[in-house]
């Protein structure tokens, strides 16, 4: 697909972070910091623009070969950046760091996803696909994953869940965060709703809290069926399952499968 023509007047957006961001439209060299919304550009069919990607960048599977990997989300390399001369850098005000974000932004158009919600995440996927010319594929995109996901059904009586991130030290994901809503709409009561992000939570605590369902992510902490006693241990009652963190933290074009893994999911649990 050849390269759109250069725009003779840029486009002027708002980012989610309400941060004002000239973006020559349509944008030619891109670079994501964010890996669900590196996979969210290729899904809008935008893969040969994209000329820089993080090493956490997994999906698609030739991302990481068809742009040049640029380090962390945490830690990219300013100088790998800059021998790519974007014209468009999107980011996320969680997974990336202000200051990097700040020395990006003071040379390059930057534009800053943050979400917490399913509604911002469609808003993000909208916005991304007016930035880059790809409306008319990003609302379609976004309106398929909100019907998927408004169709769940309803939990009359939504058992307690306790949603892990992280061991040593135990993290779960609490108030405020996008997983937070996903738990819900997945037909779950957050265990840990009375606390805000991702808090540290010790083992006597998850004792006293004693959900009924314990939820392992596969990511950022590779929890994996060799911790289910562990847990057990801890909660003898609950029922204790490794779930697909992707599937329940990624909030670009993934969510398309978000609704059937929860459809699938809540006839095991």
């Amino acid at each position: 697909m050849p390269l759109p023509p250069v725009s003779s007047l840029p486009l002027t957006v708002t980012d989610q972070m309400s941060r004002r961001v000239v973006v020559p439209f349509p944008p030619r060299r891109i670079v994501s910091l964010v890996p669900s919304q590196t996979e969210l550009l290729f899904d809008l069919g935008l893969g040969e623009r994209v000329v820089g990607v993080t090493k956490f960048c997994i999906h698609p599977a030739q991302a990481r070969t068809t742009a040049t990997v640029i380090g962390g989300t945490k830690n990219f390399h300013l100088e790998k950046i800059e021998e790519l001369q974007p014209d468009l850098i999107i980011g996320n005000k969680e997974e990336n760091y202000q200051e990097g974000i700040e020395q990006l932004a003071a040379k390059y158009p930057v534009w800053m996803s943050d979400i917490s919600t399913l509604d911002e995440a469609l808003d993000m996927i909208r916005r991304v696909g007016l930035l880059t010319g790809q409306k008319e594929q990003a609302e379609a995109l976004a309106r398929e994953i909100q019907v998927s996901l408004a169709e769940l059904p309803p939990v009359a009586e939504p058992p307690t869940a306790a949603y892990f991130i992280w061991r040593n030290p135990y993290m779960v994901a609490a108030d405020g965060t996008f997983i937070d809503d996903l738990l819900r709409r997945a037909g779950f009561q957050n265990a840990f709703s009375a606390q805000s992000r991702y808090p540290e939570i010790s083992a006597e605590q998850l004792r006293k809290t004693a959900p009924q369902h314990i939820l392992l992510s596969s990511e950022p902490y590779p929890f994996s069926d060799k911790h289910i006693a562990e847990f057990q241990a801890l909660c003898p009652q609950a029922n204790i399952q490794i779930v697909d963190g992707e599937l329940f933290s990624w909030y670009g074009s993934r969510l398309r499968h978000t609704a059937a893994y929860f459809q699938e999911f809540l006839q095991k649990s």
